[in-house]
């Protein structure tokens, strides 16, 4: 796909776009899908990892593989604010935090001047391993834009959180985070110590979802608080609902259908945000589970799935 689309600099852009959600619907799968923790922030958080290499790239040159870290780190350090609150509510109430956080930070940034305000910041391109992914690639004859570094890197970092991702859910970790999922009571009986498997679903989760904001913004070489605001996170659960929650096969699907979507139906204008759903809410009448819904976990001796 990447030889088909070498000079398709949209083209590119797009795939690159579809994989960094994938890669962020990821660590929410892990907070919703696993652990039950229902997170209305997840584009705040892409934000936080965003306007960290924003402000690492005024540092002057920060190894790229570090502000990526960085990135994430900040995402996970930020979640712990709302840590208190999350793990003493459940449902609607711990939904309402993450919600309330969301807003916050949209508001936060555009009245930071530090953080550009509304205006937004530039941010440098990333340098990974000597590597300026603002460049193009020639290989073979073929000249490959820039934008094909990103896709590259994104997919391989799904590649690679999509395999720990299926090795956490067939291992006693992801049990016992069902567990937690399903009845909070039942695990405290049988000595769980559920708060603890909260914070792990919500430290990875937030890592991933840092680190993908991160990616975007440099990509983009431009950040601004209209790029993470409540819609994009609702844009980022509803992914997460039509894939199957907990499903991580369904997610590209699901990505593919909300990110590309709009994109295909720019021809009817205005009309393409009510044919989009339309589209989703038909989806979900047809397979209110989702596109492939989560099969239910078979425990055998010796086997956890």
């Amino acid at each position: 796909m990447i030889v088909a689309l070498r000079e398709d600099i949209f083209g590119l852009l797009m795939l690159a776009t579809v994989l960094i959600y994938v890669l962020a619907c990821f660590g929410l799968t892990i907070q919703m899908g696993f652990a039950g923790l229902t997170n209305f922030g997840a584009a705040a958080f892409m934000g936080t990892g965003g306007y960290t290499v924003a402000m690492l790239g005024r540092f002057g040159e920060v190894p790229g593989l570090i502000s990526l870290i960085c990135a994430g780190a900040v995402s996970v350090v930020i979640g712990f604010i709302l840590l208190a609150p999350v793990l003493r509510t459940r449902g609607h109430y711990a939904a309402l935090t993450t919600l309330a956080f969301s807003v916050m930070f949209t508001v936060y940034v555009e009245a930071s001047d530090v953080l550009g305000g509304p205006q937004g910041i530039k941010v440098p391109g990333l340098v990974l391993f000597g590597w300026d992914f603002s460049k193009d690639i020639l290989l073979g004859g073929y000249t490959f834009n820039s934008f094909a570094n990103y896709v590259i890197l994104t997919g391989g970092l799904v590649g690679l959180s999509g395999l720990l991702l299926g090795l956490m859910n067939r291992s006693w970790i992801g049990v016992w985070l069902d567990v937690v999922r399903l009845d909070e009571t039942a695990a405290s009986i049988f000595g769980l110590r559920v708060w603890y498997w909260k914070l792990l679903a919500f430290t990875l989760g937030n890592f991933l979802l840092g680190l993908a904001g991160a990616i975007y913004a440099q990509m983009t070489g431009f950040i601004a608080p209209a790029n993470f605001q409540l819609g994009d996170s609702l844009a980022i659960v509803s992914i997460l609902i039509l894939g199957g929650v907990g499903n991580i096969w369904g997610i590209l699907p699901a990505t593919l259908l909300v990110v590309l979507l709009p994109e295909k139906l720019q021809i009817v204008q205005e009309y393409r945000f009510l044919i989009f759903a339309l589209v989703v809410v038909f989806v979900l009448i047809v397979r209110p589970s989702g596109l492939l819904p989560r099969r239910l976990r078979r425990l055998q001796e010796g086997a956890t799935a």
